[in-house]
């Protein structure tokens, strides 16, 4: 069991990473207080934050 909860972590760390890198390098124009938002909705949600993102927030 706790390896299971350690690959969870792993991947909830791998997707606030990966939203963290697009938000600085895909989305240059988006407004900064949306950068943030989308940040904190990532880090708050972890895995449904960051397919939050990709459908709702990457252009």
């Amino acid at each position: 069991m706790s390896l299971l909860y350690n690959l969870w972590g792993l991947l909830t760390l791998a997707a606030f990473i990966w939203v963290i890198y697009d938000i600085m390098t895909s989305n240059k124009g988006l407004e900064p207080v949306k950068k943030v938002l989308w940040i904190v909705v990532a880090f708050i949600f972890g895995i449904l934050g960051a397919v939050a993102y990709y459908f709702l927030g990457r252009k």
